[in-house]
């Protein structure tokens, strides 16, 4: 029987329980399975979200975890807005652990409608955030000697797209900026690694973008001729987080059925 057509179980990560886990766009697609994921582990995890319907639901299907997720809304193009909502779990936590920095949006634009306030706002949801959420939890970190930053990439700059240009910048920077955290912090017991997720099945992508020939197109291209599911998604994130990990820092872990570079 395919994968696909069976149940998924999490591994168990014994070191995660407990841990302060703190998911950006969690209430929705890959976010939300991630929130899932992490709160199946123990850990005490806040998901930041500004769809408010989804992760309100998501909140309550997840209210009989171990610690139950907390889902705290929260726009991260608004910095003030980011830096309140992270001070207020530092305060409630007394810190955090581990940060996901999942929330992104991948609009397609051609080049020719591309103004200067639709460039910033695309650097601001897909890229921005990401700097500046973990410059709100390295101090901590710092202080702590401990700490992991899982910076969520993409596929898309390392493939052949159109239409996706502004996004594909922000992911790029994504890669570089997490080399550069690996080297600076990891004398201070932080590690930073990026996630780089290919054509993952989600509701957004389904609804909008993977008709039955861009998922022929897709299937193709990849080694192993299924589609990624949320789950494979969650499943590298959760090893990546925990101490199995201990010693990876600095790299880019592709869950993409083997779409690039094979």
């Amino acid at each position: 029987m395919s994968e696909q057509n069976q149940a998924f179980v999490y591994a168990t990560f014994p070191d995660l329980a407990g841990k302060r886990v703190v998911i950006t766009g969690g209430g929705s697609g890959i976010g939300a399975e991630l929130t899932t994921a992490f709160a199946g582990q123990g850990a005490r995890v806040y998901f930041l979200d500004i769809a408010e319907d989804a992760s309100r639901a998501l909140e309550a299907a997840l209210a009989g975890s171990r610690i139950a997720p907390k889902f705290i809304k929260c726009d991260l193009t608004n910095l003030d807005e980011l830096k309140a909502t992270f001070a207020h779990i530092e305060e409630e936590a007394g810190g955090v652990d581990i940060l996901l920095n999942n929330a992104a949006n991948d609009d397609r634009h051609d080049i020719e409608n591309v103004t200067p306030a639709y460039w910033e706002s695309r650097m601001n949801v897909n890229l921005r955030h990401q700097y500046f959420c973990a410059q709100a939890v390295i101090p901590g970190m710092k202080a702590r000697k401990y700490g992991v930053l899982l910076n969520f990439g993409s596929i898309s700059w390392h493939l052949p797209h159109t239409q996706l240009g502004l996004y594909m910048m922000a992911k790029a920077a994504i890669e570089g900026m997490t080399r550069n955290m690996a080297r600076e912090f990891g004398p201070h017991g932080i590690r930073a690694v990026t996630v780089v997720p290919g054509a993952v099945v989600t509701p957004r992508q389904k609804a909008l973008w993977h008709n039955p020939d861009e998922e022929a197109r897709i299937l193709a291209g990849q080694c192993i001729p299924e589609r990624v599911q949320m789950e494979d998604v969650a499943a590298l994130s959760l090893f990546l987080a925990s101490d199995n990990a201990r010693h990876i820092s600095g790299r880019e872990y592709f869950v993409d059925a083997g779409w690039y570079g094979a």
